[in-house]
């Protein structure tokens, strides 16, 4: 097993409503899940490939709920990439080299039974954490952008995070509103849906912890 470990910011628009049930282990709003997700590697490596900087992520398509399978899959990788850090994040976004079901990427792809071939872009990518605000641009892929939950009186700023201390993904994820639009192999549109803001922290074990649970 090749070790790699991953520092990222993550911006993912799903059609749930805030909060996302999927969180919870309940089933999707709508009974089924569209999502789009991005991330930006702060810092990272594959074995000796260095990966700081460089963006990926997926349009998601599932009919039911996500672990009853049947997935679909669209992954972009940043056309900035050489070959071997193209290939080292198609691994780590493939679950190859890691654990098994350890991360995010491992779980979502023993749901999926069609990935089509990567998609290697242009990927525009501006997130603020912590303001839960931020938007991603892929050419002919898709598009997103999220904002903050507003109180629907006084249009405050309404901010909830999810906590999720032995999770595969992330510690805390900042909850926000999105709305996306995709293109291509999986064309849906969201408006004023789940957005989740995050950073996340993976090796090939799983999520890296930081705190005590």
């Amino acid at each position: 097993m090749t070790p790699w470990e991953i520092r990222t910011i993550e911006l993912a628009n799903c059609n749930c409503a805030y909060g996302c049930p999927c969180q919870f282990n309940a089933n999707p709003t709508h009974g089924h899940c569209e999502a789009v997700v991005c991330n930006e590697i702060i810092e990272g490596h594959f074995g000796d490939v260095s990966l700081d900087g460089l963006r990926f992520g997926g349009v998601f398509k599932w009919p039911q709920a996500i672990h009853d399978g049947n997935g679909e899959a669209q992954p972009f990788v940043d056309e900035r990439a050489t070959p071997a850090q193209r290939e080292a994040i198609l691994k780590i976004m493939s679950g190859e080299d890691t654990d098994p079901l350890a991360t995010v990427f491992a779980v979502f792809a023993s749901t999926l039974t069609e990935v089509h071939a990567p998609i290697f872009a242009k990927i525009e990518f501006d997130v603020d954490v912590d303001a839960r605000t931020g938007h991603f641009f892929v050419p002919g892929v898709a598009e997103c952008h999220g904002e903050p939950i507003r109180n629907p009186i006084t249009g405050a700023e309404h901010r909830v995070r999810i906590d999720i201390p032995d999770g595969f993904e992330y510690e805390i994820a900042e909850m926000g509103s999105g709305s996306a639009t995709t293109y291509g192999k999986i064309q849906f549109n969201l408006k004023d849906s789940y957005g989740q803001f995050a950073r996340l922290h993976l090796n090939n074990h799983g999520v890296v912890k930081s705190r005590a649970a």
